[in-house]
Order: structure tokens, then sequence, then C-alpha cells
């Protein structure tokens, strides 16, 4: 992981360690579309096709629940107003990638018709790493 990478909050109960990161290029992007749709968030779920991507929405679009983990915080402005953006995964899929550190990162291609990157012609994919302690 790079270390320009912005690491999340941590916000689960008991970690004291970021489990996901934006690379540079995900947070140049996220901040042009934080323009264009004010507050946004992010959701793994972890299925098929789209859902194997991060579907970036705005912010409440996506119902959050008792089936979702909240893996982290960001906050992407430049030390101005605050821009937080959480990122949310169902908890069946970090049931499955509890052992990895994730980093959102960009490539050109269309994403999901849902993700708010999708008309930008680049979209959102995760880049995971084992984790070198416990989970």
């Amino acid at each position: 992981m790079s270390q320009d990478s912005l690491q999340a909050a941590v916000t689960l109960p008991g970690e004291d360690f970021s489990r996901v990161a934006l690379t540079p290029d995900a947070v140049e992007l996220l901040r042009l579309l934080w323009l264009q749709h004010g507050p946004l968030m992010f959701h793994q779920s972890g299925g098929c096709c789209d859902g194997s991507s991060p579907m970036c929405y705005p912010a409440g679009d996506f119902q959050t629940g008792d089936a979702d983990v909240l893996l982290g915080l960001f906050d992407l402005s430049e030390g101005l107003e605050p821009q937080p953006l959480e990122f949310w995964m169902s908890r069946e899929q970090f049931n499955y990638w509890s052992h990895t550190h994730l980093t959102v990162d960009v490539v050109p291609g269309r994403g999901s018709g849902f993700s708010v990157e999708a008309p930008e012609g680049k979209r959102f994919l995760i880049r995971s790493t084992l984790m070198d302690w416990p989970a």
C-alpha cells in the first residue's frame, strides 16, 4: 500500500488500525464527484458483476443497516470544510475479507451505471493485501 494513500479513520470497536485506504487518483476523482453530487459514500456488497466493485453513491442514497459494517471514514477535504465519506461493506462480504486491507483505486473503464463515477469513463476497484496482524 502506498504511503501516499489516504487511510480511513478506524471505525470498528476494539481496533486500532485502518482497514481501508484511497489512492491519490481515487481521492482526486472523489473530490471532483463531490463537487458534482455533494457528499458521497461507498458500499461494497461482494455480489457478482457490479457488486464485486465498490459502488459510490450520493451519501444516503444507499440505505445501510444491520447487514452492513462501517469499515472506515475518510475526510476528503484539504484542511478546509470537512468532506466526510463513509466506506461500508456487507457483513457477509466482510466475513470473507476481514483478514485484508483494502485500497480503493480508480482505472479507465466504465463502472456500474449506479455508481456516480460511471459517466467519467473511470471505475473504482478494490486492491487487497493480506494484513500481517491479527484481525
